[in-house]
C-alpha cells in the first residue's frame, strides 16, 4: 500500500478529465463539491491527495459514482507512471 503522502496524479489527471469533459472550470468545480478551487487544481495536479470525504464531493460534483472515477484513474495509472 502506497505511503497517504505518496501523491496519485492519476486520480487528480481523472478528475481533471471529467471536469473538462463537463465543461466546469476549477472554481465551478469547487463550488459544487465545497472545496476551494485552489485544492481542486492541487488535486488535479497531483500535488495533494484528497481526504476521502473530499473524493465523494467531487466524484458528485462530476456527477460520477466513487467507484466510476476510481475506475478513470485505474485506467490512467499506467499512462502516468
Amino acid at each position: 500500500m502506497a505511503p497517504r503522502t505518496e501523491p496519485q496524479p492519476a486520480l487528480g489527471q481523472a478528475i481533471k478529465e471529467r471536469r473538462e469533459q463537463r465543461g466546469l472550470s476549477q472554481e465551478e468545480l469547487g463550488l459544487a463539491a465545497g472545496i476551494h478551487p485552489t485544492w481542486i487544481s492541487h488535486i488535479e495536479s497531483g500535488r495533494n491527495n484528497p481526504a476521502w470525504a473530499s473524493v465523494k464531493r467531487i466524484a458528485a460534483a462530476l456527477d460520477l459514482k466513487v467507484s466510476e472515477l476510481a475506475g478513470r484513474a485505474e485506467k490512467l495509472e499506467g499512462e502516468i507512471e
